[in-house]
């Protein structure tokens, strides 16, 4: 089973530049940053099976990333 990468960059190709500044000089930002970052890790090791768990507790680690998503994609766009 192919595992599909959701870390921000391959998300959001195209505010590569300003994923790298918000990190930088925006402490909310940055935070947000490393929380979906965890919360992706976990999953992938979730949907690998090299952590199994209930699927409803995948699912909710998968709704968490996705609003920690929108929120950092609205910055971004705030920014852009």
């Amino acid at each position: 089973m192919s595992i599909e990468h959701h870390d921000l960059v391959h998300e959001l190709p195209e505010y590569r530049e300003q994923i790298h500044t918000l990190k930088m000089n925006d402490a909310h930002f940055s935070k947000l940053f490393d929380e979906y970052h965890d919360v992706t890790k976990k999953v992938e090791r979730m949907e690998t099976e090299a952590e199994p768990v209930a699927t409803h507790t995948e699912e909710e680690l998968k709704l968490k990333r996705l609003h920690l998503k929108d929120q950092l994609y609205a910055m971004l766009r705030a920014t852009a």
